[in-house]
């Protein structure tokens, strides 16, 4: 740039030097007279001359002539020597060969220059436009002269280049073309591209657009490889402007040719008519059949007379087989298929003899909680209910006893042709425990039993398998009060049991378990006799009146008013204190005690005692063998009550 400006500011002294030395010429240039008179003044001109050269080497800025006010320095120094008017009325024929562009738009360019790399285009503006030769590599034939669209991106960039782009404008053609298509419905031409997840990717012109795999063909297809790099027609069914995605579809186009086909199929069924159709989809409740354009549906149970676990095992894709229709909506839009139907029932070839009591043979197909279905022919099953699996009175889930595909021998129960169904039986080929169960069972006979389960008024329990017996609530214990049989005993205990009522025609036993131990109250009768004093612990409080745990495991009642000790504060939980029996009653297995009355002897009087016998005294014998038994079986039983009871037991003998 200083080498530039110093070689004009050069050249602007050598015109203003130029400039001068021809104005001064021209000052000192001889008239028409001067010529005509002779050689004196040419003379003096040519003397003149080398006076002016040294001047000019001498360069005295006195000397140095005034410029030319209308010299043109501009056009000057760019090397155009024009005026002001002469220069407008260039530029405005410049500006008029030229064509107004705007950016952003697509415009027509042509092609002046090719190279490996780069595609010069002439779009008729100041300066021309140069694209990257690899957006139209998919026009291997472009040569120069060829007319092609571009997009106008900028008029000129940083340094003052058009920038224009083919590909952007066949994108813009693309999109404004896809959208006339999607409101004409116009059949278009693409290419596919590659598979994708879900379908296909198609070019169409020039942008990528979606082929979904339902839309490439009326039926499933299963391998999409078969379609890339092939051209296709299709229909754009979709456009989403935000995402810029396109989906088109091939099964559209063949929608249509269908449809005539569907009209004359479907105007012509009839219920019960053969057809022949082919596999089209199998799923796991049935199986598609295209009948010519038609789809059908065979139910799964439509398949086959038999247990049919999953249509494949009947069926397969492209397969083509007979079918009936069985039913159809008005408009024959939904039409049942069946395949069964075309073979007779089995039951209708069901041997004639079969009976009930008949012994018969079969495999276990299904299981449910409530029996197992079997299957004694093809399509021919009977239900074995899990009631009718074991002599057992629990009930327990059918897998307990079977499991699929196993063989089992039953007996017909039930057996209805007409509706066909069979009930079948297992136990009944085994002997009845109920047989013989007088003998086996008699009553007063001991036995050990399994607890089964509860009820709220007693416990079942198992002698054998089938055999099941009940122990009421109140034959559980002598000594405590159950509310609940779970109280006493847990569900798998063993207990021994004693029979006390066998009802072989109803199929019931009665059992007990506190008969196998003497009435501990015989005893009692003689040990908590009224007004005899007694050790207790309070263990619980009913409301206001207390529970108290006596000797021996048994409990008392003390009503509220006879909780009052001595310093006249009431009794409380866990006190142990002594306590005066005011009431004995065998029979409702109740004692009524006091405290209050160990030291106020009043206060008993006025409480009613029971019949004669609740003063009775036991005899001694029993009362032995009793207070004996209590002593083995009771956890709450100290020495010291082993030493009382001894005593006891000495007296009733003296006596």
């Amino acid at each position: 740039m200083a080498e530039d400006k110093k070689e004009s500011t050069e050249k602007v002294e050598e015109v203003v030097e130029n400039t001068a030395d021809a104005v001064e010429a021209k000052s000192e240039a001889p008239s028409a007279s001067a010529e005509a008179s002779g050689d004196t003044r040419k003379e003096e001109a040519k003397a003149e001359t080398p006076k002016k050269e040294s001047k000019k080497a001498e360069k005295k800025p006195e000397a140095a002539p005034v410029p030319d006010k209308d010299f043109d320095w501009v056009g000057y120094e760019q090397g155009i020597e024009y005026s002001q008017e002469e220069r407008k009325e260039f530029d405005g024929m410049y500006e008029g060969t030229l064509t107004q562009i705007a950016e952003k738009e697509v415009i027509q360019g042509t092609v002046v220059a090719l190279t490996k790399k780069e595609v010069v285009i002439n779009v008729g503006y100041k300066s021309e436009g140069v694209i990257a030769a690899n957006e139209f590599r998919y026009n291997p034939d472009l040569k120069v002269g060829d007319t092609v669209d571009v997009f106008v991106h900028s008029q000129e960039d940083s340094t003052g280049q058009l920038v224009i782009s083919h590909r952007t404008a066949r994108v813009h053609q693309a999109w404004n073309k896809v959208n006339e298509v999607l409101e004409t419905g116009e059949v278009i031409t693409g290419f596919v591209k590659c598979r994708t997840k879900g379908g296909l990717i198609v070019d169409v012109f020039g942008i990528e657009a979606f082929l979904p795999g339902s839309q490439i063909d009326v039926k499933p297809i299963r391998d999409y490889d078969i379609y890339v790099g092939k051209n296709m027609e299709f229909k754009v069914v979709k456009i989403n402007h935000e995402f810029k995605n396109v989906v088109v579809s091939h099964k559209a186009l063949i929608e249509a040719e269908l449809e005539e086909q569907k009209k004359n199929i479907i105007s012509g069924l009839e219920k019960g008519q053969v057809l022949e159709g082919t596999v089209k989809n199998i799923t796991s409740y049935g199986v598609f059949i295209d009948l010519g354009g038609v789809d059908g549906l065979i139910h799964i149970t439509d398949l086959s007379w038999g247990r049919v676990n999953h249509p494949e095992e009947m069926v397969e894709l492209d397969q083509k087989i007979n079918v009936v229709i069985l039913d159809f909506d008005d408009d024959k839009r939904r039409i049942a298929l069946g395949l069964k139907q075309l073979q007779d029932h089995p039951w209708d070839k069901l041997q004639e003899g079969l009976k009930v009591g008949d012994k018969v043979k079969g495999k276990v197909v299904v299981l449910a909680d409530y029996g197992a279905f079997v299957e004694i022919a093809p399509g021919v099953e009977g239900l074995i209910h899990v009631s009718e699996m074991s002599w057992s009175q629990h009930l327990r889930s059918a897998q307990d006893f079977l499991k699929v595909g196993d063989e089992v021998e039953a007996e017909v129960l039930t057996l209805d042709r007409e509706d066909r169904k069979m009930s079948l039986g297992m136990k009944q080929l085994m002997p009845d425990p109920w047989d013989g169960i007088d003998t086996r069972y008699p009553v007063d006979s001991k036995h050990t039993a399994k607890v089964r389960n509860f009820t709220n008024f007693g416990v079942f329990v198992e002698l054998e398998e089938g055999v099941d017996g009940l122990i009421h609530i109140s034959d559980l214990s002598w000594s405590k009060k159950i509310k609940h049989p779970s109280e006493f005993c847990k569900v798998d205990d063993e207990m021994e049991v004693i029979v006390l009522e066998v009802d072989a025609e109803n199929r019931r036993l009665s059992l007990g378990h506190k008969q196998l131990e003497e009435n501990p109250w015989d005893v009692f009768e003689g040990v908590f006799t009224v007004d005899s004093v007694h050790q207790g612990t309070i263990i619980n409080m009913a409301g206001a009146n207390g529970i108290v745990s006596l000797p021996y495991g048994v409990e008392g009642y003390c009503p509220k008013k006879h909780l009052k000790k001595e310093d006249g504060k009431n009794a409380k939980v866990d006190e142990t204190l002594d306590f005066k029996v005011l009431e004995f009653n065998k029979e409702g297995k109740k004692i009524v005690i006091s405290h209050t009355a160990t030291f106020d002897e009043t206060v008993g009087d006025d409480h009613e005692s029971g019949s004669d016998d609740k003063k009775s005294k036991g005899k001694g014998k029993s009362t032995s063998r009793a207070v004996k038994n209590i002593n083995e079986r009771n956890e709450k039983t100290t020495l010291g009550d082993l030493d009382a009871l001894a005593a006891l037991k000495d007296k009733m003998d003296g006596k």
